[in-house]
């Protein structure tokens, strides 16, 4: 483990038996090896396994790494069909362990690093994604209002603000002089649609990798990763997924870039889009390609991000340095699109 992310394992047991009903130690701690922004660790107590994201150490750009956030929006959802792990306790004291962080249910069961799913048999392969799009639905048509989580975004166009929000952060990780960024970064204010209808509860990072699936079954135990949801556009989500399909299969996230789909057996983009607008009761989705662009805008900016934190020696994880490298052939798969 990072030097910069160990803590007191003692201290921590000590506040979590006053702060977590029910826990006992002694405890061991081991952090998960995925993860570029919050670290996050599986704490295995008397009581049972827990786990523990924390913000990293160090300076942090602003409005980053909110794990109150995900605390909030975790312990909403557990009010919801959204399956998420149950979230027990939100730690503000950074004495405690030198930042904040929240502990939440373990959570068994098994997650799919690769979309194209070699460990699940060919004709269960399309289960595997269909379970995906109803939980993504399920979270998109959420009452805000019934969650309370009315106030969890901003008013206003939610690309506008995400362009804008993005693009500072980007400036403030900015290393290099990116060509395809500075282009999206013209182009993307310049073709933000208009918004029809009442913002949606958006998870921001909807990635399969991101959900856990039942041992025995086609369905989500649970969402995870809630860091960059907030409420806007639920379009957002569902591009990026498709966004992320679209990587190359070897690369740091796998996507199925090139691949077969057909042979795989796991549904291509139209379906994967058919599907979502059946389960919302929609159409179809206009301006496609600008969702796709900018989930790839977004997901440049936030690997220049983790490129920035490993130059200055506080990323979360050991490949953040490999991972900061995507930005530009990111940006540059946006450009291609507009």
């Amino acid at each position: 483990m990072n030097a910069s992310l160990q803590f007191d394992i003692e201290a921590l047991t000590r506040y979590l038996t006053a702060h977590v009903p029910g826990f006992r130690g002694p405890m061991s701690v081991e952090k998960f090896a995925g993860g570029q922004s919050n670290p996050t660790f599986l704490l295995n107590a008397q009581s049972g396994r827990y786990v523990l994201r924390r913000q990293p150490p160090g300076t942090l750009l602003k409005s980053a790494h909110a794990v109150d956030r995900e605390f909030r929006v975790l312990s909403a959802l557990s009010r919801t069909p959204v399956p998420v792990a149950r979230a027990y306790h939100l730690c503000e004291d950074r004495d405690v362990i030198g930042s904040l962080f929240y502990v939440m249910s373990y959570e068994d069961g098994r997650i799919f690093w690769n979309p194209a799913l070699p460990e699940v048999p060919v004709e269960k392969r399309g289960d595997i994604f269909d379970a995906l799009l109803g939980t993504m639905a399920a979270l998109h048509d959420v009452d805000i209002d019934e969650a309370g989580l009315s106030d969890y975004g901003r008013p206003g166009n939610y690309f506008e603000r995400q362009i804008d929000v993005w693009t500072k952060q980007y400036r403030a990780a900015q290393t290099d002089d990116l060509e395809a960024m500075e282009s999206l970064i013209e182009w993307l204010p310049v073709h933000c649609p208009e918004e029809t209808g009442k913002p949606s509860l958006v998870h921001g990072d909807f990635r399969i990798d991101n959900l856990i699936f039942m041992h025995d079954a086609p369905r989500v135990r649970a969402v995870l990763d809630w860091e960059l949801s907030t409420l806007g556009n639920p379009l957002a989500d569902i591009a990026y997924f498709c966004m992320c399909l679209r990587l190359p299969p070897g690369g740091h996230i796998a996507g199925l870039g090139g691949l077969d789909r057909r042979a795989l057996g796991v549904p291509d983009e139209a379906a994967i889009v058919e599907r979502y607008c059946e389960l919302r009761g929609m159409s179809s989705i206009e301006n496609w390609n600008f969702y796709l662009a900018f989930g790839f805008f977004r997901l440049a900016a936030i690997a220049q991000g983790v490129k920035k934190r490993a130059l200055s020696g506080n990323a979360s994880n050991e490949k953040a340095r490999q991972v900061g490298e995507m930005a530009g052939a990111l940006a540059k798969m946006g450009v291609d699109l507009i």
